[in-house]
């Protein structure tokens, strides 16, 4: 008997939203979370004015999908006048930061960037926070996030209180410390007020990130789109991942079960039946958990890969339109 679902089964809800600046898709590796975040994008570019879509996944999967090489730069996706990709590194955005820095400040300027970072987690916070520096200067109208896989995708939603706390911790320092610098500094031919500047950075970092963070909290302003596949390891983590965002108070109200079977009455693959049963095992567990709060959308296993504009548009179709097996 077929399942009637208590919300619609399609994403359309993130297209009728328009408040919202921020989605992030994210899962398990390998669950199709770039091919729904590029086809989510394709969406929002014919109900949006301009959409960026980011990886911070350092294994960049946007180029691959799109057959189009992109870089940390935003770049125009061939085929739309819209969208826009880029791909970021956020340790690699770091460690150019640091490096101008370094050759600003000379050696009293790496004594204290290495006292900054002798706090746990402060280096991803910084890269997290230069990515959302460059991304705010921007203009888009909504931002999609093709996130890492699951563990990755929940510390970088902590960075911001990390950085909070440790820039807290580092202008505390500071007041104590900064007169010996200065001396030190002054001692060793450095530049009067070297230490200020990196202070002054660091704040103006924590400002950015406390902002962001308070939008990211807004559930007209951000939500998540939680992408697996109907297997106990990817609910497992999917349940996980929706746990620990409710725990960072970010919202999430969609759930992308993807790589379903659908076989022919007719079909007689062993194979075929025995892994749709255990799907269908797991499916109606998703729905007892999910149903009643979450928009669960059911995508098919495709015989050929989504890969080019034409392939991702046809695949976004079924975001929104409920696919129906043709038999």
């Amino acid at each position: 008997m077929e399942y009637t679902p208590t919300l619609p089964p399609t994403l359309q809800n993130v297209l009728d939203q328009d408040t919202l600046k921020w989605i992030f898709c994210g899962g398990k590796g390998g669950v199709g979370k770039t091919t729904t975040s590029c086809s989510l994008a394709i969406l929002l570019a014919q109900v949006r004015e301009s959409v960026l879509l980011i990886s911070t996944d350092p294994a960049h999967n946007l180029s691959d999908a799109f057959g189009q090489k992109f870089s940390k730069d935003a770049t125009k996706v061939n085929g739309f006048d819209n969208l826009y990709a880029m791909e970021i590194d956020p340790t690699g955005s770091l460690q150019e930061m640091m490096d101008n820095s370094s050759q600003d400040q000379g050696m009293m300027g790496s004594m204290v960037q290495d006292l900054a970072f002798t706090i746990p987690g402060v280096d991803e916070a910084m890269g997290f926070a230069e990515i959302m520096k460059h991304v705010k200067s921007m203009q888009y109208s909504v931002i999609v996030f093709d996130t890492a896989p699951t563990g990755h995708t929940l510390r970088f939603l902590s960075f911001p209180s990390v950085l909070e706390k440790a820039l807290g911790k580092i202008s505390a320092l500071g007041g104590r410390i900064g007169p010996m610098i200065s001396q030190f500094s002054s001692m060793m031919g450095g530049q009067a007020g070297m230490q200020e500047d990196l202070f002054g950075k660091l704040e103006s970092m924590r400002e950015v990130i406390s902002e962001v963070n308070t939008q990211f909290k807004d559930p007209e302003k951000t939500t998540f789109v939680c992408v697996c596949i109907s297997e106990f390891l990817s609910l497992y983590e999917t349940e996980r991942l929706i746990q620990e965002l409710t725990t960072y108070e970010i919202d999430t109200h969609n759930i992308v079960i993807n790589q379903l079977l659908f076989p022919k009455k007719e079909s007689n693959c062993e194979h075929c039946r025995v892994r749709t049963a255990m799907q269908q095992k797991y499916l109606n567990e998703a729905y007892e958990l999910y149903d009643e709060y979450f928009h669960i959308v059911k995508l098919p296993l495709l015989t050929e890969e989504v890969r080019g504009p034409e392939r991702l548009k046809s695949f976004s179709k079924m975001l929104v339109e409920p696919y129906k097996p043709t038999n």
